[in-house]
């Protein structure tokens, strides 16, 4: 009968442990997708390309999964939301 409480108290604790970190997977999942608004805003990124400048034509542009998906940026750091459309102050033409 000991035995039991104490695999019962165990499986509890654990459940409880796994329900608690539901939450932190969860914003964890979110700052996958996420921007870098304050380093954007520095940079004067935008959704829309300047003249001929885009993103796609961009050294620092990392691409996403395919020509029009977003993508990310060398050097806004953790921004995975970049439009290959955009544009923002640090556009350098690539080689």
């Amino acid at each position: 009968m000991k035995n039991c409480q104490t695999q019962r108290r165990q499986f509890l604790k654990l459940g409880g442990i796994a329900l608690a970190m539901i939450p932190v997977m969860v914003h964890l999942g979110r700052a996958e997708a996420a921007s870098n608004a304050s380093t954007r805003t520095a940079l004067k990124y935008q959704g829309k390309p300047e003249g001929d400048k885009s993103c796609a034509k961009c050294m620092q542009f990392v691409p996403g999964p395919s020509a029009k998906a977003m993508g990310g940026c060398k050097v806004i750091p953790g921004d995975t939301e970049i439009s290959p459309n955009g544009y923002c102050t640090a556009w350098a033409k690539k080689a």
